[in-house]
C-alpha cells in the first residue's frame, strides 16, 4: 500500500496575452501580489495562434510568460485561477477582457495549465477549475502530446520553459526550509 506524502513545491507561471502594455504592468503588480516577485519574463511576442480572442481583445495581440519566485505546492493551481478570472475582470471593459491571463506549474515531470473548460484530458479540480498536464518532461526534454495547445510547441517558449526548468531547480534548491503551503 503506498503512503500518502506531500508533493514536489512547484514553480507558477502565467502566460498572459495582452495588447496594452499598461494593463500588462499593472496586471504583473496584482500577480506579484499573489504569487510572489517575477523572477524571469518572457520577451513580449506578437500572438497569432488563433482568432479567438481578436474581437473581444483586439489587435495586435502579445504573449508573455511570467514565472514566480515563491514556490508552492500544485494544490494551489485552483485557486490561482480564480484569482487570475478576477484580474482578468477587473480589467474588462463593457464584458470584454483586455487581458488573458493563463496560470500554470512546473514540475520537475511535467507542465500543468489550469482551465475553466472541461474536455476529454482534463482533470476537474474544484470551483470550476480544471488541469491538464500540457508538456511532460522526459529523456531530456518537453514532449508534447495531441492536446497540447500548439504555441506550447514552439521553439521560442520550450526554449523559454527550458530557462525557466533550470531557475525551477536553483529556486528548490535555495528554498527548501521556505516552502510556501497552498
Amino acid at each position: 500500500m503506498g503512503l500518502p506524502r506531500n508533493p514536489h513545491s512547484v514553480l507558477f507561471f502565467t502566460g498572459m496575452l495582452f495588447t496594452d502594455e499598461g494593463i500588462y504592468d499593472a496586471a504583473l503588480t496584482k500577480l506579484e501580489d499573489f504569487f510572489g516577485e517575477a523572477v524571469m519574463e518572457s520577451a513580449p511576442v506578437r500572438w497569432d495562434c488563433s482568432a479567438y480572442y481578436r474581437e473581444e481583445m483586439g489587435e495586435p495581440i502579445f504573449r508573455r510568460f511570467i514565472f514566480f519566485k515563491n514556490l508552492k505546492f500544485p494544490d494551489s493551481l485552483a485557486a490561482s485561477k480564480l484569482f487570475t478570472n478576477g484580474i482578468e475582470a477587473s480589467f474588462s471593459v463593457d464584458g470584454r477582457r483586455k487581458i488573458n491571463i493563463d496560470p500554470g506549474y512546473m514540475h520537475p515531470a511535467k507542465i500543468v495549465l489550469a482551465s475553466t473548460k472541461d474536455y476529454s484530458h482534463r482533470i476537474y479540480l474544484r470551483d470550476g477549475i480544471y488541469a491538464e498536464v500540457t508538456l511532460l518532461f522526459q529523456k531530456g526534454r518537453f514532449e508534447s502530446h495531441v492536446n497540447t495547445y500548439r504555441e506550447f510547441q514552439e521553439e521560442r517558449n520550450l526554449k523559454t520553459f527550458y530557462m525557466a526548468r533550470r531557475l525551477y531547480f536553483l529556486l528548490r534548491e535555495g528554498q527548501k526550509q521556505t516552502i510556501s503551503p497552498s
